[in-house]
């Protein structure tokens, strides 16, 4: 996409924080930087590990929060679809913004990401689609700044360079002031352990209800892999597609079944 069509772009932001999100706003802000054409779609409630799931045993409530920004009650998922295929589709969007997240979407927690699915489904919807991601330390104030200095300027220079219909493209910022990154690698996704578990809880009635805990772990050693750009104070960019398929072992599991 050339800088002139990307400057008369129809964007549709959406994320998995939810439509008050600190940084749907980091987002709206990078999305202006683009195109004066931005619609916002989100999640009325935090949506966090939704995945690519969707609402198909409940309705659906939309809500107008302001001009082209509406709040849906469901998931990433929801928003892009209510987006395309009813809000927009007299003219459908462009290109389709997730995030900014708040923390990292890497490694095998791609999997869980409702910021991903959000660019996920709109790559399946046949658009352009970028995810985005704010590394943070806790009990530190989240540097939105570094997404926002950095995040339309890797639009235009991936949008430039382009990409198939089934890939998206997911970018993570590191944890540092803007002044401070290194500058970007293109990355692969990468490979990293976590800790989970149940804590089970007792409510003022007696009953127990339960959390799932989530606690990263050690990432394997790769140098082109995006939690080794993001820990070195690089941005990542990742280019990820919708096809699962294990190649080499589809070609064996073939060969073994035409054998018998």
């Amino acid at each position: 996409m050339t800088p002139e069509k990307l400057a008369k772009a129809r964007i549709l932001v959406t994320n998995d924080d939810g439509i008050h999100a600190p940084g749907l706003e980091a987002l709206i802000e990078i999305a202006n930087q683009l195109s004066n054409d931005v619609w916002v779609v989100a999640p009325e409630f935090n949506q966090s590990g939704a995945g690519h799931s969707l609402s198909i045993t409940r309705p659906i409530r939309a809500r107008d929060v302001g001009p082209n920004k509406v709040a849906i009650e469901g998931t990433p998922t929801d928003c892009v679809l209510y987006a395309v295929k009813h809000l927009m589709k007299a003219r459908k969007p462009d290109l389709v913004l997730s995030g900014v997240n708040r923390g990292t979407n890497m490694a095998d927690d791609v999997t869980y990401s409702g910021t991903i699915a959000g660019a996920m489904e709109g790559c399946l919807l046949g658009l352009p689609s970028i995810a985005f991601s704010q590394a943070f330390t806790h009990d530190h104030p989240i540097k939105w700044a570094t997404a926002t200095a950095f995040g339309a300027d890797v639009t235009r220079k991936a949008l430039a360079a382009g990409w198939p219909h089934n890939v998206f493209v997911n970018v993570n910022f590191p944890d540092v002031v803007a002044s401070s990154v290194k500058g970007v690698r293109v990355t692969r996704q990468g490979v990293r352990a976590f800790g989970s578990s149940i804590v089970e809880r007792i409510d003022p009635r007696g009953g127990a209800y339960y959390w799932n805990s989530y606690t990263p772990g050690d990432h394997e050693p790769d140098d082109e892999a995006d939690v080794v750009a993001i820990r070195s104070g690089y941005v990542s960019v990742t280019p990820l597609h919708l096809d699962l398929t294990h190649e080499a072992t589809r070609r064996k599991l073939a060969a073994e079944f035409e054998a018998t």
